[in-house]
């Protein structure tokens, strides 16, 4: 099985903490024959703005960039890559939130929101995996990350793939990690070490995808106190076959 390329960093610092906001993942699918990206929390997904998607990036299995637009429609966004790539990227800017003083939730920060008891910014990071030997590249811009530590596609159904989770470029310790973020959203298969690792076990013979959402404070920002981050790591346990 071989490991793909990590550069070693330093522990994360930071507290992490949890508002028991229930959020929203992003993950990217084939459909249609398009590559769609996907915004929604188990089973269901939701129409969003298009205009949301702030980034993609398309990676061939040497790790080299592939071009790619993004196809911004009013209700969702496609995804297309020049060529079949190997490793998909992709974030989402899902902007500033407040939360009311009777906990409705407003798609604005604290300064358009003065009554607010909880402001913060969203953002959604998803990490695909489509050929086995692919080499991960630097993904600097998802500011978290979970990380395949050996080859997804050939761990197999039912044996646990280790993983790294990293917030800002840094191991993060204590992300729990839901094993099958669209077939049971809530249920937590583990639990990063101090040095950001778990191991999860591969749940499915279709599709993977293992999430993690997490909150980071903001110091001096009169706008939101913290941000709101989410990511995923999708992959297919089992090759397929025509």
């Amino acid at each position: 099985m071989s490991r793909f390329h990590l550069l070693p960093l330093c522990a994360l610092g930071a507290a992490l903490l949890s508002p028991g906001l229930q959020a929203h993942g992003l993950w990217t699918e084939q459909r249609r024959g398009s590559v769609e990206v996907i915004y929604g929390h188990g089973a269901a997904d939701d129409a969003f703005k298009g205009e949301k998607v702030s980034g993609s990036w398309a990676f061939d299995r040497a790790g080299r960039m592939i071009p790619i637009t993004v196809q911004r429609l009013a209700d969702q966004a496609r995804l297309q890559p020049l060529k079949p790539p190997a490793v998909l990227a992709v974030a989402l800017d899902n902007g500033a939130w407040s939360q009311t003083p009777d906990k409705k939730w407003v798609n604005q920060g604290r300064l358009q929101v003065p009554d607010s008891v909880h402001s913060l910014h969203t953002y959604k990071y998803s990490l695909a995996v489509y050929e086995e030997g692919a080499k991960l590249p630097p993904l600097e811009a998802l500011k978290l990350v979970i990380l395949p530590e050996v080859d997804p596609l050939l761990v197999g159904v039912g044996k646990p793939l280790p993983v790294r989770v990293l917030v800002d470029g840094k191991p993060a310790a204590g992300v729990k990690l839901i094993g099958d973020f669209r077939g049971a959203p809530h249920v937590i298969s583990a639990e990063t070490d101090a040095q950001g690792r778990a191991q999860v076990l591969v749940r499915n013979e279709g599709l993977n995808i293992i999430g993690a959402e997490l909150y980071v404070p903001v110091a001096n920002d009169a706008n939101i106190s913290e941000r709101g981050l989410f990511a995923s790591l999708t992959f297919l346990g089992q090759a397929h076959h025509e």
